[in-house]
């Protein structure tokens, strides 16, 4: 009798926590999270597990992720499918237009994102083709964790943000067009082209443009020049507004955003893994302390208000290289200082040029 009178005592005490999308921040969380032994969670995906895909161009800093995925009981090494060695950044008109920022890598690599979110995600409780309901969720749970990327499903909507459409192929080459990352940056940074090798033949290429202008077209006009075998095609929206934008980072009631729901997308690169990685891990080190949650997130991704005031400045053509100098400044610094984060050199130099396209 006692021992069934500690086991209730025990469950009683079990926080139980809903995940909802499992994506990059969403698979992370539910690795961790069920390791914990007065946790019980559940995963929702939208997507029949069949078809659950990991939409993006696959390119991180194995610097970073051989961290998280160890963390995870994982070796990063086994997913790497290129490493890269130069980044060619197209500046110019057209394809190969000659004026080209070639930067160097530092643990730039693309890899099997989908295979690393399964591992990471194995044995764990995940049920797809599923989106719950919110008031049947707050009915089950304690907690509702809304890694929904830029749907946003359970927070609540946003007034004002910026968003960038994209539309990306996984292709197959008899003769591949680059032997490393290309990217074709599109005039006042409205968006860009990008070329990310997989290995064997294979790459991602794809391209987001904030005036919907010149996505298809240099799409188009590059398929044309190199001629492909196209594997799958995907599309999705990608937020850039930072997470001091994307107040509140909940309901108020039993919801927390976590990832690209609240606008862990470092814009000037369109890269949300390890910001969204890092977000997932600040989560779970103030899982019983949301306000510190909230104001850790705020703070770690301070500077991507700063990114996002660059980028929409050059949009709208209201950037002025003597007014907003210190904005771009702390950019550069922040970058410089990170390096190894980002996986790339980082020269002053290429930032100005980038602000002349």
């Amino acid at each position: 009798m006692k021992s069934i009178y500690l086991s209730l005592l025990i469950w009683y005490h079990i926080m139980k926590i809903a995940v909802v999308g499992i994506g990059v921040a969403g698979a992370y969380l539910m690795n961790q999270l069920s390791d914990l032994h007065d946790v019980h969670v559940q995963g929702f995906e939208r997507m029949p597990e069949k078809d659950h895909d990991a939409v993006c161009a696959w390119a991180t800093c194995d610097n970073v992720m051989k961290d998280y995925a160890k963390l995870c009981g994982l070796n990063f090494d086994n997913y790497v499918l290129h490493d890269g060695k130069k980044m060619r950044v197209d500046i110019g008109d057209g394809i190969n237009s000659g004026n080209t920022i070639d930067i160097k890598l530092k643990g730039m690599i693309s890899y099997d994102k989908l295979k690393l979110i399964q591992d990471m995600i194995s044995g764990t409780n995940i049920e797809y083709e599923k989106v719950p309901n919110k008031k049947n969720l707050e009915q089950d749970f304690d907690l509702i964790i809304d890694s929904t990327g830029f749907h946003r499903h359970y927070l609540p909507k946003l007034r004002d943000e910026l968003w960038i459409p994209c539309i990306q192929y996984k292709v197959k080459y008899d003769q591949v067009p680059f032997d490393d990352f290309y990217l074709k940056a599109f005039p006042l940074l409205s968006g860009y082209f990008w070329y990310f090798p997989l290995g064997n033949g294979y790459a991602h290429i794809g391209s987001g443009d904030f005036r919907r202008k010149q996505t298809h077209i240099f799409m188009d006009s590059f398929m044309k020049k190199y001629p492909c075998e196209v594997i799958k095609k995907v599309g999705r929206p990608v937020r850039i507004t930072p997470p001091s934008k994307c107040l509140p980072f909940g309901d108020g009631n039993k919801t927390i955003g976590v990832g690209e729901s609240i606008g862990t997308v470092y814009a000037l690169l369109g890269e949300g893994i390890i910001p969204s990685t890092i977000c997932a891990q600040l989560f779970v080190d103030n899982l019983y302390d949301k306000e510190r949650y909230f104001s850790e997130v705020l703070s770690t991704f301070k500077i991507y208000t700063n990114v996002y005031n660059f980028i929409k400045k050059r949009i709208s053509q209201n950037f002025s290289i003597l007014r907003d100098f210190v904005e771009l400044l702390k950019i550069y610094k922040y970058m410089k200082k990170s390096e190894d984060r980002f996986g790339m050199e980082i020269n002053m130099l290429n930032l100005f040029k980038l602000t002349k396209i």
